[in-house]
């Protein structure tokens, strides 16, 4: 069985499982980013279609920057919100069980799950299926593959939520998870009358004030380290108050420092609180991203990853300069 065999048998699997269950709960990871929200869009339209009776849950609610994503239902902050009881959970982009919030971890225990993930460490935690394809470059494009061997067309909100995933996992296809597949599925999407331009210009058009005093902000932080091939921003609490930003509006800014010439990586180091820090890497080529990230229990895919490191930043910053001096030798 070769790997597109194998694709279209795991989705069959996935797609009788969701055939066979009512009462659903779809879930990503806390904090979710473009491709938690694409796939949990998506996943949503395809139970719709489906005609099962479903709900759209993450313990932090719909961030302000995707409020324009079109769900079939609400997404509800709280289990206490959910209007049946659960039969059956479909864990979406979470590297493990625990990034779906101390909530829904809890109801694992005793809900039936199914887990769609496609970052490398995942722990297979799904109870009744798990579906974990590293060379998937989008939780969202997995969701796709469901929805083909459910008979259901790629089209309208599921389109929508799809290209959202791939848009925000690829860097816009930019990062080396972009193959020829995301390209045909994209085509897909577009012949099935995606609007790209319009979706574009809702993801493109969500910025505020106070992220672009941030932005402005910290430009003059950044640093250039071990001969310009580590690009780096450290932000502190301090920042982040004056200019009355919040978590969300540091979204694609590594993204930017990666663009500088001759760097190997870029990295920002968020002080969250007094004793932890968030540190977001991203690469070019063969993945320092996630090595990097893998050395403080983090993780990711090749280019982009993240983890959060317990100590006040100080210290932390030296523990980091040391693995970026080891990573880059």
């Amino acid at each position: 069985m070769n790997e597109a065999q194998k694709t279209d048998a795991k989705a069959a699997e996935i797609a009788a499982m969701l055939r066979g269950r009512e009462n659903i709960l779809v879930a990503a990871h806390a904090g979710p980013d473009g491709d938690a929200i694409g796939a949990t869009a998506a996943a949503g339209w395809l139970l719709h279609g489906l005609g099962k009776r479903f709900a759209l849950y993450n313990m932090s609610g719909l961030p302000a920057n995707y409020a324009w994503v079109r769900l079939p239902q609400p997404l509800l902050a709280s289990l206490e919100e959910l209007p049946f009881t659960p039969e059956l959970l479909v864990a979406l982009d979470s590297g493990d069980a625990y990034r779906l919030g101390p909530e829904l971890a809890r109801l694992l225990e005793t809900l039936p799950s199914i887990n769609l993930d496609h970052h490398l460490e995942n722990p297979h935690f799904g109870s009744l299926g798990n579906w974990v394809a590293p060379d998937m470059a989008a939780t969202g494009q997995m969701v796709a593959e469901v929805a083909r061997a459910a008979g259901l067309p790629l089209s309208g909100g599921l389109a929508e939520g799809l290209c959202l995933s791939l848009v925000s996992d690829t860097g816009s296809f930019a990062f080396g998870n972009t193959s020829a597949g995301v390209f045909r599925l994209m085509a897909e999407l577009l012949d099935k009358g995606l609007d790209f331009a319009g979706l574009r210009e809702h993801m493109d058009t969500q910025w505020s004030l106070a992220r672009s005093a941030l932005w402005g902000r910290l430009l003059g932080k950044v640093e250039s380290r071990f001969g310009g091939r580590l690009i780096l921003c450290v932000i502190r609490r301090e920042d982040m108050d004056a200019c009355g930003a919040a978590a969300d509006d540091l979204e694609g800014f590594v993204e930017l420092l990666r663009r500088h010439r001759g760097s190997k990586l870029a990295a920002t180091l968020r002080e969250e609180a007094p004793d932890r820090c968030k540190l977001s890497v991203r690469s070019f080529g063969r993945g320092e991203a996630r090595e990097l990230a893998a050395r403080f229990g983090g993780g990711g895919h090749q280019n982009a990853a993240g983890c959060t490191l317990s100590g006040n930043l100080e210290d932390v910053l030296v523990e980091l300069l040391e693995a970026v001096k080891n990573e880059l030798r």
